[in-house]
């Protein structure tokens, strides 16, 4: 009897393409607890680092490109080849831009799934080759949300426990507290 394949598992002989879009402003537990999960399903995971002014990000998107690649490297990839990049475009072209068939997203809580539910259907229309997969965040991260880290390192509070320790030194120092 022939070996049932998982069903993480991409089809014989497919390389799958993911890609896992965000600000990541700054990039989180949370993001780098996805990340490590998403590279169980790919072949190779594009981390798109959005410029989203309409955000106010904090670091600039090279920090944030930085930041990325820093706390990627510090990660179990499971062979996974794992690439961060800058874009500035339609998610839907950049993702078929790097031949990507799937977008990864994070969810937190019901609250997410709705924006994310009309993302998802969006791309779908703009095109229905690329999939979108949902990730439940983990329990430790369900409340963790780069917003509220901002906040509340900009009011002094303690962060270390949502973020890496070197994201905290990168966040106190844009503070400068």
């Amino acid at each position: 009897m022939a070996k049932k394949p998982s069903a993480a598992a991409p089809a014989a002989g497919r390389y799958r393409t993911g890609v896992y879009p965000g600000t990541f402003d700054p990039v989180t537990n949370g993001h780098l607890d996805i990340i490590g999960r998403a590279v169980k399903m790919v072949d190779r995971l594009i981390v798109a680092v959005a410029v989203n002014i309409g955000k106010g990000p904090l670091f600039s998107l090279k920090e944030r490109v930085a930041m990325c690649r820093r706390e990627v490297a510090t990660l179990k990839l499971n062979g996974t080849t794992v690439e961060v990049l800058p874009f500035d475009n339609l998610l839907m072209d950049f993702v078929t831009g790097h031949g990507a068939d799937l977008i990864i997203r994070g969810l937190r809580a019901v609250s997410d799934f709705e924006y994310e539910f009309q993302m998802a259907g969006m791309n779908t229309r703009i095109n229905p080759k690329v999939e979108t997969m949902f990730l439940m965040a983990s329990e430790r991260n369900q409340f963790i949300a780069s917003r509220l880290v901002k906040e509340v390192a900009r009011f002094g509070g303690d962060i270390s426990s949502f973020v890496p320790a070197a994201v905290y030194r990168d966040v106190r120092a844009k503070y400068k507290t």
